[in-house]
């Protein structure tokens, strides 16, 4: 391949991304904030630069892959931002920022010539490192189809949306309401049946043989839950900021969320006791330990050092009075 891409933000969805590049011969300039996550590509000898508008000076198509809408604007709009290199033309954004900042970045980037395409992925990290990506993307339509072969590297399921911007974050938006309702769901449903007696292994194979199968239980539960590994590799505070951009923009729009709020609040709940950071499979952890109960393997060693790292108890659990804001609660001891 004799074109030069650029891509920014070599994180957990990043790496395995421009890896898939380079290893289907695209030559890469990069730049992460963090030197460390870089490594892998550098010894592929890809070169590595010090600011975004380094890469747009080398690489006419630039990726980005980045985890808030304030990294991804400061990105492609700051002083040091893919704006002001002098080489780029094509931006795509592969990151989850919502509709409004997708369209401020397109509209900024437009007044320089660059045209952008939203390009939102689905699939999390074992789907980028196999390059089965759902990606959903919104731009110019001939700007898509001349960029196709280089998005089928990282994704085999692409969805054109449509050409107004934003309209593939809005897409990526709704799809994570749902997979992070359905996360939620499925975990307060297998508590629930275990507390009951019922064999985690058994309700989920009947549950993925009838009509309550869905993402996690197909996906997550076997792998990441039960096997209480939590290694899926998407952190909570992913999700949570998510769920923020959707219902602000449902909100916007006048639609009202009332099963989206109740989600968002059980995910606000995680995040305030200090789960942001971890793996968004942990979910269950916590309403395990209102339950009192582990769904999967039994409590050993290692789950008791856990529950202690988190101010757990296996005889006392801290209940938060869900109607004042996650900061009232009281003990319940069983």
């Amino acid at each position: 391949m004799t074109i030069r891409l650029g891509f920014v933000g070599i994180g957990k969805m990043g790496l395995p991304m421009a890896l898939r590049l380079v290893n289907q011969g695209y030559k890469l300039t990069i730049h992460d904030i963090r030197a460390d996550v870089m490594q892998p590509l550098i010894i592929k000898n890809v070169r590595a630069v010090n600011t975004p508008a380094e890469v747009a000076s080398e690489a006419e198509i630039v990726m980005v892959s980045l985890p808030s809408p304030n990294s991804v604007q400061e990105v492609a709009l700051g002083p040091n931002g893919l704006i002001n290199g002098s080489a780029l033309k094509i931006y795509i954004d592969l990151s989850t920022t919502g509709p409004q900042v997708a369209a401020e970045v397109a509209k900024q980037l437009g007044k320089k010539g660059i045209i952008t395409l939203d390009a939102p992925v689905s699939g999390g990290v074992p789907k980028a490192e196999k390059g089965t990506l759902t990606i959903m993307v919104s731009g110019p339509s001939q700007t898509f189809e001349h960029v196709r072969p280089i998005l089928e590297v990282v994704g085999n399921i692409l969805f054109f949306i449509g050409e107004k911007p934003g309209l593939g974050q809005m897409m990526k938006l709704v799809n994570n309401l749902l997979s992070a309702t359905v996360l939620a769901a499925s975990c307060e449903a297998f508590v629930l049946g275990t507390k009951a007696g019922l064999n985690p292994e058994v309700m989920l194979k009947v549950i993925n043989s009838s009509t309550g199968r869905n993402s996690a239980t197909e996906e997550k539960f076997q792998k990441f839950i039960l096997s209480r590994t939590f290694d899926y590799g998407f952190k909570t505070d992913l999700i949570f900021k998510d769920l923020k951009l959707c219902l602000e923009q449902a909100e916007v729009l006048g639609v009202p969320m009332w099963i989206g709020n109740a989600v968002r609040q059980l995910w606000a709940y995680v995040v305030s006791q200090g789960g942001g950071t971890r793996d968004f499979t942990t979910i269950i952890q916590y309403i395990e330990a209102w339950a009192g109960v582990q769904v999967g393997k039994p409590v050993n060693e290692e789950g008791k050092k856990r529950c202690k790292e988190t101010n757990w108890s296996f005889g006392s659990i801290w209940v938060p009075h869900m109607s004042y804001g996650l900061k009232h609660g009281s003990h319940l001891s069983y």
